[in-house]
Order: C-alpha cells, then sequence, then structure tokens
C-alpha cells in the first residue's frame, strides 16, 4: 500500500475479538457421542436434532458435534441458510481445568474405562506456564484434551 494512502478496511473501528463462541468436532454416531460428553464429561446438553447434531453448554462456550454425513450437505428450502460444512477423521478438544481437577478427571476417566493417553507437563521457560495436560479420545475417535490454562500463559477461570 503506498504511503498516505488507507485501506478500505481501516476506515472499520472494530473491537477486536476476544473470545471463542463455538468449538466443533464431527461424529457419526451422535448417540455415542451424547453418552460420553452428557455421562463421562458431565456436559449440559442443549439441543439436539436426531442425526443431525448434539449441542453442549459450557459456562462460556458451546461444543457442537455434528454428524458430517448430514451437514456436508447444503441446507434444505426453507431451513436457516448455513453454509454447508463437515471433515473427516479426528479432531482436537481441550478444556481447561486445574491442577486438582485434572487429577480428579484422570480418576473418573479411568473408572469409566476411558484409557488415558498422554499425561505430561510442559516444558517451559518459567515455572508459571508450566501446566499439565491429560489426553484421551471419544467414542469418534476425537482428540480431547484437558488442561491448565496456564500453559497458554491464561489464567484459571475459577
Amino acid at each position: 500500500m503506498a504511503s498516505g494512502s488507507v485501506s478500505r478496511l481501516e476506515v472499520y473501528e472494530m473491537q477486536p475479538l476476544t473470545a471463542i463462541l463455538e468449538t466443533i468436532l464431527y461424529a457419526r454416531d451422535l448417540t455415542a457421542a451424547r453418552a460420553f460428553y452428557s455421562d463421562v464429561l458431565e456436559l449440559d446438553v442443549y439441543a439436539e436434532v436426531k442425526d443431525r447434531h448434539i449441542f453442549f453448554k459450557l459456562e462460556r462456550q458451546m461444543l457442537l458435534i455434528f454428524n458430517p454425513d448430514a451437514t456436508e450437505r447444503p441446507p434444505a428450502s426453507g431451513a436457516l441458510p448455513v453454509p454447508p460444512h463437515g471433515t473427516r477423521g479426528p479432531g482436537h478438544v481441550c478444556f481447561g481445568a486445574t491442577a486438582k481437577e485434572i487429577d480428579q478427571w484422570r480418576r473418573r476417566l479411568e473408572a469409566a474405562n476411558v484409557g488415558i493417553e498422554a499425561d505430561f507437563v510442559w516444558p517451559a521457560k518459567s515455572e508459571a506456564l508450566r501446566g499439565r495436560s491429560i489426553y484421551f479420545r471419544d467414542p469418534a475417535g476425537n482428540s480431547v484434551e484437558i488442561a491448565e490454562p496456564r500453559i497458554w500463559g491464561l489464567p484459571e477461570e475459577k
């Protein structure tokens, strides 16, 4: 851009985006996904449409699980004009928790016969950024992590 010229985008005074509202995973077997996320991880079901999606509400964010077979198709006439979307293969989601809560979640997951794939402390330049993560899989094969927010320099929200 030439010196002194103004970009078309510069005329808009925007507030920065500060949060992610939705996290999306895909699973063909929504019954298994519902059981896992509501029974094992104790998330509250917010809405669901059989064979299409199930939505879970957390304190400040939504976890949406879609069946890609249903969402890859364009919306039907008269339906909301949400563009088609979907993906194949495992996705990833990470929930935040304190170190003590991670210990409790690990015990709960083991009691539910959920295999722990990894459990480690992230290396960091300072002790304040060293935090623990555990990884496991949901029934669709998605990678699920529970980690201390400090691994990203974020405060705990408790």
